[in-house]
C-alpha cells in the first residue's frame, strides 16, 4: 500500500520538499528563457501545488519552515524547536 503524505516521516517529508523545490527552481529557470512553453508552465504549476501541500503537512506535524508570517505556529511557539529543517543528520 502506498504511503500518503501524512504517513511520511519527518525526513521523508523534508526530502520531498527539497526535491520539489529543486524541480520548481529548475522549471523557473527554464521558463525565464522559454516563457511560452505551456507544458513547462503546467509542470511548474503542478509542482508548486504539490510543494504547498507537502509543506502544509510538514508544518502541521512538526513546525514552521519559515518565520515572519510564512506559516502559523502551534502552541507553544514552535519556531525555535529543534531540530532545524536543515539539521537532518545527512
Amino acid at each position: 500500500m502506498a504511503k500518503t503524505l501524512k504517513d511520511l516521516s519527518r525526513e521523508e517529508l523534508m526530502n520531498t520538499i527539497r526535491e520539489l523545490k529543486f524541480a520548481a527552481l529548475d522549471l523557473n529557470l527554464y521558463l525565464d528563457t522559454h516563457p511560452e512553453c505551456k507544458p513547462a508552465l503546467n509542470d511548474y504549476n503542478n509542482i508548486t501545488s504539490d510543494l504547498k501541500a507537502v509543506i502544509s503537512v510538514y508544518e502541521s506535524k512538526y513546525a514552521p519552515l519559515t518565520n515572519f508570517g510564512g506559516a502559523e505556529s502551534k502552541y507553544p511557539w514552535a519556531w525555535t524547536n529543534e531540530p532545524w529543517p536543515w539539521e537532518s543528520g545527512e
